[in-house]
């Protein structure tokens, strides 16, 4: 096997890559949507339920955090043979990113200030409205940049989706190169087209920090 660069080569993969792109990032968008999603509820519901069910969720936030993606897609995708290895790929990347996010939430929660409560309370506001109207608002403000960090560095682990036979970008190049027996231009484009898909991102979340910084 040789490893000279073949601009014919290179140009045969890129179709086969930006369809394995969509799959990459299809599962980031929605993963990351459920991962904002139920973090939120989690680290509200960390503060919000008595103690002995907040620690029991903490206790399975952590066990979740501290086990290695790979397994939990493993775990999940032999488990539940009902679902496409999409969808379980989606979703075991959006509740494993969720306990990440909710210590995001948690945090920004913390930030707002005492008498931002004591002043809802004094108003006699409900509980829902307190978190709707009031916390929540300055609470997300300020993790908005942590959160865009979150969903970069979801994009670059759906890679790991190859174990539950996805087909991804990462593996559609690794295919390519097999049929052909060259992987120098398959995985070089493959890894262009995660920095070029990654880099402005990463800018306009330096850019957002800067802007929602107090």
């Amino acid at each position: 096997m040789t490893v000279d660069w073949s601009w014919q080569r290179a140009w045969e993969a890129l179709p086969v890559l930006l369809d394995g792109f969509k799959i990459t990032l299809l599962a980031t968008v929605l993963g990351f949507v459920l991962a904002a999603a139920l973090g939120l509820v989690v680290a509200i519901a960390r503060r919000t339920l008595p103690r002995p069910f907040a620690m029991v969720l903490g206790g399975v936030v952590e066990f979740i955090r501290l086990t290695p993606l790979v397994v939990q897609l493993l775990f999940v995708y032999y488990m539940l043979p009902q679902f496409s290895a999409l969808q379980i790929g989606i979703a075991v990347l959006g509740i494993h990113y969720s306990t990440y996010m909710a210590e995001v939430y948690r945090a920004g929660i913390e930030a707002v200030p005492v008498g931002q409560w004591e002043a809802a309370r004094a108003l006699s506001l409900p509980s829902t409205r307190t978190w709707r109207a009031v916390i929540l608002p300055q609470a997300v403000r300020r993790v908005v940049p942590a959160l865009g960090n979150y969903a970069v560095s979801m994009f670059k682990d759906t890679p790991f989706l190859f174990t539950i036979t996805v087909v991804e970008m990462v593996t559609a190049a690794q295919q390519f190169g097999a049929r052909n027996f060259q992987y120098l231009e398959p995985l070089t484009l493959a890894g262009l087209i995660f920095l070029i898909a990654s880099y402005p991102t990463s800018l306009l979340i330096r850019r957002l920090e800067r802007r929602l910084a107090y």
